[in-house]
């Protein structure tokens, strides 16, 4: 906004310096401003700060080459507007079913741990025959009481250690690839990202940066294992002649819909608008399959636990009658 009102740059930036309320988001602008000061691009000073991703500094780079600074800000902030939207979507889908997940774990890993070997030791005391059903749950009691220590130290030991392995080729395409392959969660982390993949060309076109060079920062971009490898094979299909629509349409990552307007957009010369209207379609399709992913993930996890729950009552409940016989 500031530079399409004419505003310098290093001045812009001082406005929204002394406008930041958290004093860790003045120091980070100062600093940006005192590398600008000593002669380097805007683009440069915020590559050399770990808060800005080679996103922002990708496209702050082909706006000072293009000269369209301002579009280019104008839109990263619409993209980080509908980012924050997907993520608020995504929160706010999944905070509820967690908190109700966690509880109902702790829940039958308590009955498990404590509950079950009480009457694990009644039964034995009286030498009551255990049905198959309760050999097993007090065979998982035992377990979780043997190694449950060992198990929680080590998924510690992978949350802490998540920094030196998150980066690693193997474990984006191992993940990835899981994450792609379950039901209705895959499909929904495909079109988030795919959403991301239609704003960023969307924003690198508007910029008049050529196809096959926007998709080559797209794929540092997009931190999607999958589309990153997928967009390399388009890339190469381009070098030997093909069309943009044909060389996505061998990836079965791409939707069919996304081909075919990705095809008018070449006949037509309108890849700025079709991209932005796909992006529309695609954030609007994240949106509601995270409500009915939300709606739905509920009463499935109180069915799952409930099961779970009635599994070990029953098999505690049955060797009373046995019991009942000896006391009797």
């Amino acid at each position: 906004m500031l530079l399409k009102a004419g505003v310098r740059l290093k001045d812009a930036l001082k406005l929204l310096a002394n406008s930041q309320k958290k004093k860790f988001d003045q120091n980070l602008i100062y600093s940006l401003i005192e590398r600008i000061e000593a002669g380097k691009d805007f683009s440069e000073a915020a590559k050399e700060k770990k808060e800005f991703s080679d996103y922002e500094y990708h496209s702050l780079k082909i706006g000072e080459t293009t000269g369209t600074l301002d579009q280019v800000t104008e839109a990263l902030g619409d993209y980080y507007i509908r980012r924050n939207e997907q993520r608020r979507n995504l929160i706010s889908a999944l905070t509820y079913p967690i908190i109700v997940l966690s509880v109902a774990a702790l829940s039958v890993i308590f009955m498990l741990r404590f509950i079950v070997p009480m009457f694990q030791e009644i039964f034995k005391q009286n030498n009551v025959e255990l049905p198959l059903i309760t050999k097993l749950i007090v065979r998982v009691s035992n377990v979780i009481g043997d190694y449950g220590i060992l198990v929680l130290l080590i998924i510690t030991a992978l949350l802490f250690s998540r920094k030196l392995y998150i980066k690693k080729q193997g474990y984006r395409r191992f993940r990835d690839q899981i994450i792609l392959k379950i039901p209705y969660i895959g499909n929904f982390v495909r079109k988030t990202y795919l959403a991301q993949f239609t704003q960023a060309i969307s924003l690198l076109v508007s910029a008049k940066v050529p196809v096959l060079r926007s998709l080559s920062l797209v794929k540092k971009m997009i931190p999607f294992y999958p589309i990153e490898q997928a967009l390399g094979r388009v890339e190469e299909r381009i070098l030997k002649g093909k069309s943009l629509s044909a060389s996505m349409a061998e990836e079965s990552i791409f939707d069919q819909k996304m081909i075919s307007l990705i095809q008018v957009s070449e006949e037509t010369n309108q890849t700025d608008f079709i991209f932005k209207r796909l992006n529309e379609l695609y954030n609007q399709q994240v949106t509601q399959q995270a409500k009915i992913f939300s709606t739905a993930l509920e009463p499935i996890i109180i069915m799952i636990v409930a099961v779970i729950v009635g599994v070990i009552l029953i098999a505690m409940y049955l060797p009373m009658f046995g019991l009942s016989e000896v006391i009797g």
